[in-house]
């Protein structure tokens, strides 16, 4: 009997994460017995500072790939949005599940919608990508950030210390949480991040038989738009916590992606968006669309707005970088 182990964080969601793929394996290859090897991570422990300050998303994965590398762990589950266009020497991302909804909510025990809440009411995310969004909408809304799990996030909703908080749809309905909030509107208008709803596998590259199981996982059509939006951050070069969204698709045969970024209040806001045939981007025969799209938007000023937007970020949070 063959042993694989999974590294995990130890979160209610990334051990659904976890324990979904860990079946998937068990079921495809019964001659494997799937371990979990669950840590805490630093972006777990630290709940006290907005994530832009402690280094970004990067940090729910970096202890997992340490893990990975010190020979601990065969493979890592992972949210794909909170997986760095860099991926360490000696790994590799080999496999994208397929993707489900993407919808970011927004979650309220008084208003049914965006639009129903009052002048001034206060909104909940750790997101500067959802900040910028909302505040485009709605500058009127105070924005306070949210920290913690998910559980605890949903408590102090229902404690009044906000008056609606916006969250990822599929954590919340993979963990049955939405039953209990009064309501839910999904922000089928907002434009998600790089990676949402899909589940990426991180494996030791060196390892052609943890290769082989994690290919079985993968689905071509994910692996090809979050490819696509990934290709565009790393070239517009945007952290995991910068304010910009980027979502491809595919319909007809043709693939499109369109992305937005600017400043976390909402303003100086850049849109754009193109498409290409599914073919060439499958065979690799032109530019990339991601890193076309990105060129496009720096010659419309990409990377001067996202170096200011780091900048007013967080200043009440920083102030010595301003």
């Amino acid at each position: 009997m063959e042993k694989l182990v999974i590294a995990t964080r130890a979160s209610a969601l990334a051990l659904w994460q976890a324990y979904h793929i860990k079946e998937r394996i068990e079921t495809s290859f019964p001659e494997i017995t799937v371990e979990l090897n669950e840590i805490t991570s630093k972006g777990d422990k630290i709940l006290d500072k907005p994530l832009a300050l402690i280094g970004g998303k990067g940090h729910f994965t970096k202890e997992l790939e340490d893990e990975m590398l010190a020979g601990n762990a065969d493979m890592a589950v992972h949210s794909l949005k909170d997986v760095p266009t860099y991926i360490p020497e000696g790994l590799e991302l080999s496999a994208i599940t397929k993707r489900q909804d993407q919808s970011d909510v927004l979650l309220s025990h008084t208003y049914a919608s965006l639009d129903d809440l009052p002048q001034g009411a206060t909104v909940g995310t750790t997101s500067l990508r959802r900040r910028m969004q909302l505040l485009e909408r709605r500058p009127d809304l105070k924005v306070k950030e949210l920290r913690g799990n998910v559980n605890t996030r949903l408590r102090k909703l229902k404690e009044g210390e906000y008056d609606a908080i916006i969250l990822a749809y599929i954590g919340l309905k993979r963990l049955d949480l939405l039953k209990d909030i009064p309501y839910v509107q999904k922000l089928d208008f907002f434009i998600p991040p790089m990676g949402q709803a899909a589940l990426g596998i991180e494996i030791v590259a060196a390892n052609g038989r943890v290769r082989e199981i994690a290919e079985s996982l993968n689905d071509e059509e994910t692996f090809l738009c979050t490819k696509v939006e990934r290709d565009f951050v790393s070239k517009i070069g945007a952290g995991c916590s910068a304010p910009v969204a980027v979502n491809a698709t595919v319909c007809d045969d043709k693939l499109h992606v369109r992305a937005m970024l600017g400043y976390p209040d909402g303003t100086h806001i850049l849109h754009e968006e193109m498409e290409a045939p599914l073919e060439s981007e499958k065979k690799s025969v032109a530019k990339p669309l991601g890193v076309k799209l990105a060129e496009a938007m720096i010659a419309k000023g990409a990377l001067e707005i996202l170096e200011n937007a780091e900048k007013i970020a967080f200043k009440d949070e920083m102030p010595q970088r301003l």
